[in-house]
């Protein structure tokens, strides 16, 4: 028996992963390509990087994961939305610092590779990377049997972006009288799905087919959008000159954890949960699963996605701009000053 057969008896084919490489190469091509010098299939990536538009430039890195939202997805037999997830929070952590997303890489885990599941995840993921304008770079694909049960898998992003030194965003510069604006979120995203698995599946028992009117369809349908990219809005405004002093974007450890780690020493971020009204399945998991509100906005984006800090005179062009690329904007809240030293946010 020869070594290759005998690789693919113990749950390893490596002939099923070259017969992929043709699709991986168009899907990696309908990507941005610019700065890329060299076709997948390599040991590593090359980017050549334009510096021509950058006096200092400052490379920024940024890794993660989509966590057991996978879990719902492989229930579901829904992928292709995992990849968007999967690009989607590693850039929208990138740009709040103002560094505009270069390149993405991947990496994909299978207790053993399914090619339509593995094409899915490759169409989001290559989708995110035109939605970010970014380039998907290359990645790694392993088959692990033994380490990931049967039609299981996971999944890593990484990526890479540049900001001008003068240009970097770090929120030193928010100050009292800031307002605080709210990009809208598509949903869950990406954080919270071990909270909600343990409510939907465990206590409430319920199918992912199900019919729920409180969300107006589906729970699948729900569950599983990805999250919204926020590239293009933020770049956009950066581009026209638009004083922004802080972003955040709104994952796990939601307003509390999230807006206060851009925050300086001596103010704190008023929060107004009246300034938007909080989508169906956020109060359809408050709800039936007994959550309370506090615990809701530390866990859940609760229907913001992406936080923008801005002075009181930039309000009316940043929402116009926002609005005019097709986001929901809302007006959440003001910077103050804190009682104590640390900053801090504050929910009303």
């Amino acid at each position: 028996m020869s070594a290759g057969s005998r690789y693919a008896e113990a749950g390893v084919d490596i002939d099923k992963a070259n017969r992929l490489v043709e699709e991986i190469r168009r899907l990696v091509k309908s990507t941005p390509r610019r700065g890329v010098l060299a076709d997948i299939g390599g040991f590593s990536g090359l980017f050549a990087l334009d510096l021509n538009h950058f006096r200092e430039p400052v490379l920024c890195a940024t890794t993660d994961g989509v966590g057991t939202k996978i879990k719902l997805a492989v229930a579901a037999g829904r992928h292709r939305g995992i990849g968007l997830d999967l690009v989607a929070m590693c850039v929208n952590d990138l740009i709040v610092c103002g560094a505009r997303p270069l390149f993405f890489l991947d990496y994909l885990a299978f207790g053993r590779l399914d090619e339509t599941v593995y094409l899915e995840l490759l169409s989001g993921i290559a989708e995110g990377c035109r939605q970010a304008e970014c380039a998907l770079l290359g990645g790694e694909t392993a088959e692990m049997p033994g380490m990931y049960p049967p039609g299981e898998y996971d999944c890593a992003g990484f990526a890479v972006g540049v900001v001008d030194r003068d240009q970097v965003i770090d929120g030193s510069e928010v100050s009292v009288g800031d307002v605080i604006l709210g990009l809208a979120s598509n949903g869950l995203h990406s954080n919270g799905f071990s909270l909600v698995r343990k409510i939907v599946l465990e206590e409430l028992k319920l199918d992912l087919s199900t019919e729920i009117p409180e969300i107006g369809g589906p729970l699948a349908e729900e569950l599983l959008k990805p999250t919204r990219i926020y590239v293009r809005t933020v770049l956009n405004l950066l581009h026209r000159g638009t004083r922004v002093k802080a972003m955040a974007h709104i994952t796990g450890g939601g307003f509390y954890d999230n807006l206060s780690r851009v925050l300086p020493r001596g103010v704190q971020a008023v929060i107004e949960k009246s300034a938007w009204e909080m989508p169906p399945i956020f109060r359809f998991l408050m709800e039936r699963g007994e959550i309370s509100e506090e615990e809701m906005y530390r866990v859940f984006n609760c229907g913001i996605g992406f936080v923008l800090v801005i002075p009181e005179e930039a309000v009316e062009e940043v929402e116009a701009v926002c609005r005019g690329l097709g986001e929901t904007v809302y007006r959440i809240g003001v910077v103050e000053t804190a009682s104590g030293g640390s900053p801090r946010v504050i929910l009303v």
